[in-house]
């Protein structure tokens, strides 16, 4: 493992909505190298951005047409490059969002394949050997594109209409007009992936955040050939770039670890039940006291098993595909939140806005965002008019509105109050980085997690022999509990809340308190 992922605590910055410097309404690179001092002030050192390259957006840049280009709106590749640079001069690393399975409509690659004579592209994309062929019931597959090309074929879409899917072949093939995952078209678009790695890896990035990767062979259903894929990408990697960071979109840490990733995403679909703690009619973090964590737990504990301990799930706060965490939880509720998800093993990760507790927004769909719009909204800097001081530009010029509520917080009044979910959040990744037996790769062993039950408690041990041991008591509920524990306690090293007491083979917790508790 790259070994500035030991100490890192992630920042995702949705470009759009970060911090504009040119007053156009929307967020830029220079607006982000402008704000790397706040993001490390709050503690992250390492920084995800979404996709900032040349597209139309018809996807919020998740439908790219020119992966080696910087989108005009965000300035220029040399910009980029800049970026690189001053977050290195802090100490700080970058992965940008690599978006492997899909192009625009807009790509170059996309209008070369759509060509009646054969060409260099014509096998780039997924197409049908004949316009009213369909792709059929494949896995992998959305749906298809037709009659827009003077070829005679009809392309496969992975999400919307315009966005063709990339040929890395079929792990079946069963139709003639099927590449192989060894052919030599299915071969040249793994290559040009690998240019593209290369491109920006020169330039300075420290690797990867790769959208959907379990997406890119078809008809693969217990995805293997997409880990076979990703295992050479790796080995590619490990020979010329032996240091770039691949963390994955998969949802499945016994796969992503198998095919060369650091790590792997908890996210809001799949199997993880993340949404349970966080994002539900009852989350398991609200005081009502009425959420389970178990099945959560549950599937914690079997992808630790499936792979020895290695599979670091990544737990963020949320990101630009979920609804705000404050829409569920209020900034009280949250702060014991990121007391979990800085507590637990793998890279936590800060949705900007997160930290300050930014709500999401009911407004019309932008760039494909549809109901993801809302936790969109642009940065809320400070309560400088016109707009909170994320832009000079008129308000109805912002990328997405801003929240119009009298109390919509600030980073500058949360900066400003040493109660402040900002700066609870401050003190938890201190803490983290302080504290070896919370680190990435520390073991985690559960205590206590019951069914429909509070509290939540578990063992962070430090690996090496005699290393540190935490116990991370957490109950987010309004009603006290207390639950067997024949842990010997030293200290109390954090405390939220009324202060809880581990004595006698007894927890006792408080209403919504948690603990970090050093053990003898």
């Amino acid at each position: 493992m790259s070994s500035w992922l030991d100490d890192a605590v992630f920042y995702e910055i949705y470009p759009q909505s970060f911090n504009d410097t040119n007053a156009d309404g929307i967020g830029d690179l220079p607006g982000i190298v402008e704000k790397l001092d706040y993001v490390r002030e709050l503690g992250c050192n390492a920084i995800w951005i979404n996709p900032c390259f040349e597209s139309p957006f018809g996807d919020a840049g998740y439908d790219v047409a020119d992966y080696c280009q910087v989108a005009p709106r965000y300035g220029t590749n040399d910009d980029l490059v800049h970026l690189f640079e001053e977050a290195h001069a802090r100490d700080m690393h970058v992965l940008l969002d690599l978006v492997p399975g899909h192009t625009s409509i807009e790509h170059p690659w996309f209008r070369e394949s759509c060509r009646a004579e054969k060409n260099e592209f014509s096998g780039r994309y997924v197409w049908t050997d004949d316009v009213w062929t369909p792709v059929g019931d494949v896995p992998g597959v959305n749906g298809v594109l037709r009659g827009i090309a003077e070829r005679n074929g009809a392309v496969a879409v992975n999400f919307f209409a315009f966005q063709p899917a990339l040929n890395y072949g079929f792990y079946r093939v069963t139709e003639p007009w099927q590449s192989a995952m060894d052919s030599p078209e299915a071969l040249a678009t793994r290559q040009a992936m690998k240019d593209v790695m290369a491109f920006w890896l020169e330039r300075g990035c420290d690797g990867f955040r790769v959208d959907m990767a379990g997406s890119l062979v078809k008809d693969d259903p217990e995805q293997e050939g997409t880990i076979a894929l990703w295992q050479d990408m790796r080995a590619f990697l490990d020979e010329r770039y032996p240091a770039a960071v691949l963390i994955s979109e998969w949802g499945e840490p016994d796969k992503t670890i198998r095919a060369g990733f650091h790590m792997d995403f908890l996210l809001q679909f799949g199997t993880s039940h993340y949404m349970d703690l966080f994002r539900c009619e009852h989350p398991w973090f609200a005081r009502e006291g009425a959420g389970d964590a178990s099945e959560f737990v549950a599937t914690y504990r079997r992808n630790m098993e499936l792979t020895d301990g290695r599979g670091l799930m990544c737990i963020p706060s949320g990101n630009h595909d979920m609804d705000r965490l404050r829409k569920f939880l209020d900034p009280q509720e949250m702060k014991m939140a990121f007391a979990f998800i800085m507590s637990m093993p793998g890279c936590p990760f800060v949705y900007a806005g997160d930290e300050i507790g930014m709500r999401h927004l009911d407004v019309t769909s932008v760039e494909g965002g549809y109901q993801r719009t809302g936790a969109r909204s642009p940065m809320q800097w400070d309560a400088s008019e016109p707009n909170f001081g994320f832009s000079d530009a008129p308000a109805d010029a912002l990328y997405v509105r801003q929240d119009a509520a009298a109390d919509a917080p600030t980073v500058a009044a949360e900066m400003a109050d040493e109660s402040s979910l900002w700066s609870e959040l401050r003190r938890l990744i201190a803490l983290r980085r302080a504290t070896p037996a919370l680190g990435v790769s520390a073991a985690v062993e559960f205590v206590y997690c019951e069914k429909n039950a509070y509290p939540l408690v578990y063992l962070r041990s430090a690996r090496e022999e005699g290393g540190q041991r935490v116990l991370c008591a957490l109950n987010p509920s309004a009603s006290p509990v207390e639950v067997p524990c024949e842990l010997a306690a030293s200290r109390t090293i954090y405390e939220l809340g009324a202060p809880c007491e581990l004595s006698g083979g007894v927890l006792r917790m408080p209403g919504e308190s948690a603990a970090f508790i050093g053990l003898a």
